[in-house]
């Protein structure tokens, strides 16, 4: 058995979360997690079984995933802001459901699977487990699939608590750490923003979705909270801020700035690095292995030519390996493969998936399995990483890993739309943004509605900036879409999107 991470949190009166409309103290917090677990444990729910958190920002989902932990289980946290088909393929095969009662009526609907149970909810005392097995399941949090439907990875315990209580340790976080909660609900990055400030005493600022996307709300809420620390950002939403008026003095309160998702390099590249005065770290790693597998110290004078993601977190290893899963030649590009107790269970019901990317580890103990992620890498002289891109179609936009067969799967359910191909292409910003091509009879179809077909099941992140309509695709010699020319195609060949606002 190990002692999850709640038993870390300090039982006083400082102030542990902030919203624009009150602060709560660790005390406060903590008098709510175990009547709900109560409630949760007294309908079953225990080690194994998954329950939904389907609430608005604030303190209500850390309540919620903090009570789930509590009792053993595992919990899948899904954005409330996603459209209802969405809501329901993410919580396939949940046996609860966790929701505040302005929201119980819309998930009644849905029929999502297992009791509801309300975030307010106060059961009966029962005996709570002491701890968890390391090797119970703790989370799940998805990515989008090749075959067009999102991949619930599944991820134990025995690596989430001291990766959290890492990240305390080598982020020097503490009582005076003051965090801005940033990843978007059911990103497991989440995580790390939430929980590892309230691990070291700290205080998590909350806001509304809407105020972190208006810069000049935002850069008063940083002023006015005394924001000094930022541990899940995109590189890309930190070049949208830096473009913004004033943003060098609103950001030159942080100490820590930690991104995640994607390439720093296009920040970086257009100086991006004078706008934070204190430490900028990259991280790297996908969900399958639990949140970071490296990490890289930006220094202040950069070299923008590589994309450093850095070396190995202590405790994971990171082997670059051909196809065959034997070790590239020193500073050749290969598959990075992570290997560790971070290492996920899995694919929830995706047993061929899972054997092909979870594979045993043919340089670690017997038994251990290594994650191949379809990234590429090479090591330089100095040991660190630098990043190459993805070996397969799947991108980033955002933070968000996508894979665009399911955008073009939801295109294809359009009546007039033959013919579906995704790509992405860069502003003069350096910013990636999806382009759709299409075939069909799509003269009077507008791009609004085209949105608005794909808004009904994909949510904003997947959404084309250009819709791109062609007479036919171009093809390789095997008859196949050929993407690159699609790619790579000049832009009056590629886009008649002017005439489709």
């Amino acid at each position: 058995m190990i002692t999850t991470f709640l038993s870390g949190l300090p039982d006083d009166d400082n102030t542990a979360i902030v919203t624009p409309g009150a602060t709560i103290s660790y005390r406060e917090l903590l008098s709510r997690v175990d009547p709900l677990a109560w409630a949760l444990a007294g309908r079953g729910i225990g080690p194994e079984r998954v329950c939904v958190v389907a609430l608005e920002r604030g303190a209500d989902p850390i309540v919620a995933i903090a009570a789930v932990l509590r009792t053993g289980a595992a919990f899948l946290v899904v954005d409330v802001d996603l459209p209802d088909k969405r809501i329901e393929a993410l919580a396939r095969g949940g046996h609860a459901l966790i929701t505040s009662a302005a929201l119980a009526p819309r998930f009644a609907a849905l029929g999502l699977p297992g009791p509801t149970v309300l975030v307010d909810e106060a059961g009966p005392p029962v005996p709570l487990p002491a701890g968890v097995e390391p090797r119970s399941l703790a989370y799940v949090s998805h990515t989008s699939g090749s075959t067009g439907t999102p991949n619930a990875v599944l991820i134990e315990h025995r690596w989430m608590h001291p990766y959290l209580r890492a990240i305390v340790r080598d982020y020097r976080l503490g009582p005076d750490t003051v965090a801005l909660q940033l990843a978007p609900p059911g990103f497991d990055a989440g995580l790390r923003d939430t929980f590892a400030p309230l691990l070291a005493g700290g205080r998590l600022v909350v806001l509304p979705r809407a105020t972190l996307l208006r810069p000049a709300e935002l850069f008063a809420a940083l002023a006015e909270y005394e924001v000094d620390t930022m541990l899940s950002v995109t590189p890309s939403f930190l070049s949208f801020l830096a473009g913004q008026p004033g943003a060098e003095a609103a950001l030159r309160g942080l100490r820590l700035v930690a991104t995640t998702g994607e390439s720093m390099r296009p920040f970086l590249a257009s100086g991006g690095r004078r706008l934070i005065p204190g430490r900028l770290v990259n991280q790297y790693g996908p969900t399958e292995s639990t949140m970071t597998a490296t990490r890289f110290d930006v220094p202040e004078l950069p070299d923008t030519a590589v994309d450093l993601i850095g070396k190995p977190i202590d405790g994971v290893s990171v082997r670059l390996l051909d196809g065959d899963l034997r070790r590239v030649p020193a500073g050749s590009p290969g598959e990075v493969c992570i290997a560790g107790p971070g290492v996920g269970r899995g694919y929830a019901g995706r047993p061929a998936l899972t054997s092909e990317r979870f594979v045993p580890d043919p340089y670690g103990l017997p038994g251990s399995r290594l994650y191949r992620t379809g990234d590429l890498a090479r090591r330089l002289p100095s040991g660190e990483l630098a990043y190459l891109g993805r070996g397969d179609r799947q991108i980033k936009i955002r933070g968000y890993r996508i894979d665009p067969a399911e955008i073009e799967g939801a295109l294809l359910s359009h009546p007039a739309v033959t013919g579906a191909a995704v790509t992405t292409d860069t502003d003069a910003q350096a910013r990636t943004h999806l382009v759709a091509h299409l075939t069909g009879d799509l003269a009077a179809v507008a791009d609004t509605v085209l949105r608005a077909h794909l808004a009904r099941t994909l949510p904003p992140h997947m959404m084309p900036r250009r819709f791109a309509r062609l007479s036919r695709f171009p093809t390789t010699r095997t008859g196949k879409v050929d993407r690159l020319a699609l790619a790579t195609a000049p832009a009056p060949r590629r886009a008649t999107e002017g005439t489709h606002r």
